[in-house]
């Protein structure tokens, strides 16, 4: 079954502060274990005004991911000139996802949804949607302007997008998923992220 986060929520008065405490809640304690009554607690209302907005937890979660992974995906649009060279807005790009992967929120949020994928079938599409879809989206919107502009030469818009995503994580994803966040420095994203540009710009830079 696929769940629409919008489907079912109600906006009033006290919505961004039932947010930002289901938000550290979630995260805190993951999913499954968050419980209506910390939700509320932390947010500083009422269970009653919680079920006036969200009519059941999964609903909550997946408008926090919304929200959060917006909020990432609009702080990078707005670094991003299109007037600037190629390799500079690949390389912002690039750095960007790197950031999201370390993130505090990008490693609860995929342990949480990688967890509770099974009894939810629909909650990790929607989180793909919000996040790693909407980076997708962005990367074939912005791959395809320097296309027509003669800065890139690029047949499939979409498998390049996908490779240049997962050239990102090189380095990164595997120890995150294994538990070894700590190991991972800054140094070493930063090398993930310009080792990402440098592959992609040989592949599809124009040949001379």
């Amino acid at each position: 079954m696929t769940i629409i986060a919008d489907q079912g929520v109600r906006r009033g008065r006290k919505f961004d502060q039932v947010l930002d405490g289901a938000r550290k809640v979630f995260l805190r304690d993951g999913f499954e274990r968050a419980s209506v009554d910390d939700i509320a607690r932390e947010a500083g209302v009422s269970k009653a005004t919680i079920y006036a907005y969200f009519p059941d937890k999964q609903l909550m979660f997946l408008e926090v991911a919304r929200c959060e992974c917006h909020r990432q995906t609009e702080a990078a649009e707005a670094s991003i000139d299109g007037d600037l060279p190629v390799r500079m807005v690949l390389t912002l790009a690039a750095e960007r996802i790197a950031q999201f992967l370390m993130s505090d929120f990008g490693q609860r949020m995929f342990r949480i949804v990688v967890g509770e994928g099974e009894r939810f079938p629909g909650l990790g599409q929607e989180f793909y949607e919000y996040g790693p879809g909407r980076i997708h989206a962005r990367l074939v919107h912005h791959l395809g302007c320097y296309v027509a502009k003669g800065e890139l030469q690029i047949e499939d818009l979409d498998l390049a997008a996908d490779q240049f995503a997962q050239l990102c994580k090189a380095t990164i994803h595997e120890r995150l998923i294994f538990g070894m966040a700590n190991s991972i420095t800054p140094e070493d994203a930063r090398r993930s992220a310009h080792g990402a540009v440098d592959m992609f710009m040989a592949r599809y830079a124009p040949r001379g």
